[in-house]
């Protein structure tokens, strides 16, 4: 009975992350175009996306060799340090808009495969980690392990390609 409550709030959190997003980059003008130095919250993006890769993969371990839970408070710890991230990448992207990539030859198109395929699973992974966390805490074992199984590596790999955008935009080929 919970499930047809809760899943269909799991979609409308997840549908409007992801329109708030786009409307973020694509549907409005930034309000400090080209200043892409407003402020260090890229780099703390980044730090954000790696903690949480870092609590992933401890959590991960922990419930491999059984410490619940470590795995408990180091999953949920990673889901808040995602949040963060969420709410700091778009005060960043309000204010500066999108950050267009100024590298050029062979590294441009490893550059936008890496970023597309991160979008791609950044919006995925939204209804996966509210789905898997939903199932962890109503105690569905079973469901949550199903999904979980899904939801750690792209969660994962959203994480370490967030920090790996990061260093290519703003580390080796910085907006001019």
């Amino acid at each position: 009975m919970k499930d047809r409550l809760v899943l269909p709030g799991i979609g409308l959190v997840s549908l409007v992350v992801l329109l708030g997003v786009t409307f973020i980059l694509l549907g409005r003008h930034a309000q400090v175009e080209g200043d892409y130095a407003f402020s260090s919250l890229p780099a703390v993006n980044a730090f954000l996306n790696g903690t949480s890769a870092i609590l992933l993969t401890i959590g991960y371990l922990c419930i491999r060799r059984k410490r619940v839970m470590g795995h408990k408070i180091c999953m949920g710890t990673a889901f808040g340090v995602s949040c963060l991230f969420l709410v700091s990448y778009l005060i960043h992207h309000y204010h500066v808009g999108s950050v267009p990539f100024s590298g050029q030859g062979w590294i441009r198109p490893v550059y936008f495969t890496v970023l597309i395929s991160h979008i791609c699973l950044a919006a995925l992974v939204v209804p996966l980690a509210l789905t898997t966390m939903y199932r962890a805490v109503s105690e569905r074992f079973d469901q949550h392990v199903r999904i979980a199984r899904w939801t750690l590596p792209i969660w994962l790999y959203v994480s370490v390609t967030g920090v790996l955008v990061y260093v290519m935009l703003y580390q080796l080929y910085r907006p001019q």
